[in-house]
């Protein structure tokens, strides 16, 4: 078993009521990977792998890599924040990468991942206003192939239709689960910025628009933000948070957007974008206008500063260098031939 740390982040909000039409209809309120609990349904990873303590996707969801054979075992806590007790089913579901966004299965429906994976208990009562705890267990089979694979773990209410209610309402919150199974080391997360274009959305409101390639062996939860400096008459803006759900498996480019205020001036602005998952980080900076209309131009970036490790790696590299070119030149032409 892997070893844990507490955690106390919470990793999905309360699911929100929807309306239907059909008579004797139930309809589902969904929500996963939220910061704070809300009102009614929640649950939150409380374990967290002690390597991963810096990692703030592994807080709010399972996201390790373990070898063929491997058991994880953690705690969850499912919250009641209504007026109203609440009888809560705790299952795990199958999940997916698809469109460049975390997609998960209606109801129970199972993929591998979901049917490694057991909940105990798999039925609670909480009163309101109260929390109960729960465990997950994934275990993970000695023939299992090398590769990636994504599920959900369900906390799920229902209330089904009768004589008073025509309409049911199924509410449930999840914690997401990306495992990664092989053996070895754990394949390393990476992206690039690619490309950078300022556009103008239908509404009218200035957007920058960043291309961003999964460059790595673990798939990505894209998020960022941008900030705008040196405007006309010196203006600042933002920060302003990118639009969240995009999700690249490896090799997968997607496009990450930034909306801002419809009031915007065009520009020039300087603009520095941070794109991150979880501790993978880049930054770049860039000149952009902002189109009156429509779609502008690429815009030429240039790269924030270089993780400390790269620029030690480099600093490294070059003393090595040097200290090659000295021995070389401390050889006389007469040692040389005889070499």
């Amino acid at each position: 078993m892997l070893s844990v740390l507490c955690s106390g982040a919470v990793t999905a909000q309360a699911a929100a009521a929807a309306a239907a039409v059909t008579r004797g209809a139930v309809v589902s309120g969904i929500s996963t990977g939220g910061d704070g609990p809300g009102e009614g349904l929640g649950i939150r990873l409380v374990d967290a792998p002690v390597a991963r303590r810096d990692d703030p996707r592994a807080r709010k969801g399972v996201v390790d890599h373990v070898s063929p054979g491997t058991t994880i075992k953690r705690r969850l806590e499912v919250f009641n924040s209504s007026a109203h007790p609440m009888h809560v089913s705790l299952y795990a579901a199958a999940a997916d990468i698809d469109h460049r966004a975390f997609v998960f299965a209606p109801d129970r429906t199972p993929n591998e991942l979901s049917s490694w994976t057991t909940v105990t208990p798999s039925e609670i009562d909480v009163a309101p206003g109260h929390t109960r705890m729960a465990w997950f267990t994934i275990r993970v089979p000695r023939d299992a192939w090398r590769g990636e694979r994504y599920a959900v773990i369900w906390a799920q209410t229902t209330a089904e239709p009768d004589a008073r209610h025509n309409v049911g309402l199924a509410s449930r919150a999840g914690i997401r689960v990306y495992l990664d199974i092989g053996p070895g080391g754990e394949p390393p997360s990476d992206m690039s910025i690619d490309r950078l274009t300022p556009e103008r959305d239908a509404g009218g409101r200035p957007t920058l628009v960043a291309q961003v390639r999964n460059t790595g062996g673990r798939a990505l939860d894209l998020s960022g933000s941008l900030s705008l400096s040196e405007g006309p008459g010196g203006l600042r803006a933002g920060p302003y948070p990118a639009q969240l759900g995009v999700a690249l498996r490896p090799g997968d480019t997607g496009r990450l957007t930034v909306v801002m205020d419809p009031r915007l001036p065009d520009g020039p602005w300087k603009a520095d974008l941070v794109v991150q998952s979880g501790l993978v980080k880049r930054t770049v900076s860039a000149t952009v206008v902002f189109p009156r209309t429509g779609v502008g131009r690429p815009v030429t970036m240039s790269a924030g500063p270089l993780p400390f490790v790269a620029l030690l790696a480099g600093v490294i590299g070059l003393a090595a260098t040097g200290l090659v070119v000295r021995r070389r030149r401390a050889v006389s032409p007469h040692d040389s031939r005889r070499a």
